[in-house]
């Protein structure tokens, strides 16, 4: 087919707007960044508006507060805040490696998916001063004065006392001593609901993301251990290529409009179940291998080699529960990722999954 002057140019602006696309910022450079507001939301008296492109940061000590609204913050790399209606926190410090914040009024939810190396973060409620240092789902509501742990453990202090909080507990102050308590984890408010949404939508972006990074070929495949410090870039690596600190990073995805965080470990699931692909491993979300002839003829067991599940694919690509709630449903077999484009991204918004196989919180 011959390509008329039309045909050119259309492929032309195509091709500048996948660079466009592939040039993904880095945002983490500091805690704080507003990735998501909706409603009224200010920093100080400043209203934040929602965009798609401008996401605003709380500084050092200022407070960021909620009133018909709720925000979405970025902290440590790999740690969403949710933050409900009629709440505020204050930022003391906001760099990655010492995250301090204090939570003044109402309820937050702190998604912790992975906790990058040297990266600390402490949450100051009320009398309790919690370490968040653990992949985890926390959750934080200053009218009852207590913290819920629906997936891993947070450390708090009160008191100069230090008490572990695991899965399915929370933890509450009577008379300044904390108490240590049962809660049942499908009691869910729609800050919970909320929360939860914007984790599927992240983790359908993730997989973009990430295979932006590896299409772009920046590095050769490292262990699942290895990390690319910034430094190591900077001096020649631009720093809007995909390629600048290309993993354990929260990175601009313009074809869903969101932040995500993209790790550098193979195996990284945030605390809902949704599987977080680094750019080294996502090609199994999106590759169908051949089928596996077995050496007595026919398809499937007891062919050459190892080659794991496909999925199928429909007239939009390859599709499937790349956001599966089910953790051991995604580990058995790798989904398929959403196609990039406006399709899949409103597609992330409209899936009701749950909080992890049971429909909870926890994986």
């Amino acid at each position: 087919m011959r390509l008329t002057g039309k045909n050119v140019l259309a492929v032309g602006f195509l091709a500048v707007s996948a660079v466009s696309a592939l040039a993904q910022p880095v945002i983490s450079a500091k805690a704080g960044v507003v990735s998501r507001a909706e409603g009224d939301v200010f920093i100080g008296d400043t209203a934040v508006e929602n965009g798609s492109a401008v996401f605003p940061e709380v500084k050092e000590n200022a407070i960021l507060r909620t009133e018909l609204g709720r925000a979405e913050v970025l902290l440590t790399r790999g740690v969403y805040m949710r933050v409900g209606e009629k709440a505020s926190f204050k930022m003391f410090t906001n760099r990655l490696i010492d995250t301090r914040l204090e939570i003044l009024t109402g309820s937050a939810i702190v998604e912790a998916d992975e906790i990058v190396k040297d990266n600390n973060l402490t949450i100051l409620a009320g009398e309790a001063t919690v370490a968040i240092n653990k992949h985890g789902l926390f959750r934080f509501d200053m009218a009852s004065n207590s913290i819920k742990v629906f997936d891993g453990s947070a450390s708090v202090a009160v008191n100069g006392e230090t008490t572990i909080v695991g899965s399915g507990r929370l933890l509450k102050l009577e008379n300044g001593k904390p108490v240590v308590e049962k809660f049942n984890k499908d009691d869910m408010d729609a800050l919970d609901n909320w929360s939860k949404r914007r984790a599927e939508q992240l983790a359908r972006a993730n997989a973009s993301s990430a295979k932006q990074i590896h299409d772009y070929g920046c590095a050769p495949m490292p262990t699942a251990q290895q990390r690319f410090p910034a430094s190591n870039w900077a001096a020649t690596v631009p720093v809007t290529s995909p390629c600048y600190d290309p993993c354990n990073t929260f990175r601009h995805n313009s074809w869903y409009g969101v932040i995500v965080f993209v790790p550098c470990s193979a195996n990284v699931y945030s605390p809902y179940g949704y599987r977080y692909w680094s750019p080294w491993n996502v090609m199994h979300a999106y590759y169908v291998p051949p089928p596996n002839i077995s050496p007595s003829g026919g398809f499937g067991g007891g062919g050459f080699g190892n080659s794991f599940p496909g999925v199928p694919q429909t007239s939009g690509g390859y599709s499937g529960a790349m956001s599966s709630p089910s953790v051991s449903s995604v580990s058995s077999a790798p989904a398929a990722a959403a196609t990039t484009g406006t399709t899949a991204a409103s597609s992330a918004g409209s899936s009701s999954a749950g909080h992890g196989s049971a429909g909870g919180h926890g994986k």
